[in-house]
Parts: structure tokens; C-alpha cells; sequence
């Protein structure tokens, strides 16, 4: 049985669907649902795979491609979240506004300096 590149077989040795990519001497070289390393099966032993092994492979590919991908970083605590200025406070007030003037020029350095000044100012001045 001929086989075209990209179909979806079942090597029955190995309990895997894969991807037909070509033959290999006496076998044909299979590669898994979602990418990987190809491995050699006999050709008289696979055979088409069928729409429940097609759709198992596909969702097992997408659970790695997911388990691969970045966690979220966790919640930002207090201590981590930028400051907020006292209200009435001119110099909360002028640092704040240096912040927002560095965020919106994309400058993160100069937006962490007018953070730290403003805690710096805030523990000074303000303790609560």
C-alpha cells in the first residue's frame, strides 16, 4: 500500500499515530502529531488511522504544544505594584507624574527611578 506524505497512520508496535513522511529502505518513517522525532515502522503493519486515533493524537499534541508554553507570572503583591501617591502631596504628585511620563516614552528605567524615589519619599514623609 502507497502512502502519501502527511497522512495519519497507526504503527500498531508502537501504539502511535504518525505522520507519513517518506520510506527509509524497507520502512517508512512516521513523525508524531505535532512534530518530534521520526521513527521507523514497517510498512506491512501500519495502516490508516482512524478518526478517534486521528483526534487522540491531535489533542495529545496540543496538551505538549500547551505544557510547553510559558506560565503566567504570579500576582503582583503590594510590595510590587508601583506606589500611589498621597493625596495632596506635591512631591507624590510631581514623582507620579515623571512615572507616567517615562511609561509612556516606553523609558522602564526611568520609570523604576520615579517608583523608587516615590517609596523612598513616601517612607520618609509619609509614615503611617
Amino acid at each position: 500500500m502507497t502512502h502519501e506524505p502527511g497522512h495519519l497512520l497507526y504503527d500498531p508496535a508502537t501504539d502511535k499515530v504518525g505522520e507519513y513522511r517518506d520510506r527509509a529502505g524497507p520502512y517508512v518513517m512516521l513523525r508524531p502529531v505535532g512534530g518530534g522525532v521520526e521513527w521507523q515502522a514497517d510498512p506491512r503493519a501500519v495502516r490508516p488511522a482512524t478518526d478517534r486515533e486521528r483526534l487522540g493524537a491531535g489533542v495529545r499534541a496540543a496538551n505538549q504544544r500547551a505544557r510547553s508554553l510559558p506560565s503566567l507570572p504570579p500576582p503582583l503583591d503590594e510590595a510590587s505594584r508601583p506606589p500611589r501617591p498621597v493625596p495632596g502631596c506635591a512631591a507624590c504628585l510631581e514623582l507620579a507624574e515623571r512615572r507616567e511620563s517615562a511609561r509612556v516614552a516606553f523609558d522602564r528605567s526611568a520609570e523604576s527611578d520615579a517608583n523608587v524615589l516615590l517609596r523612598q519619599h513616601q517612607r520618609t514623609e509619609h509614615r503611617a
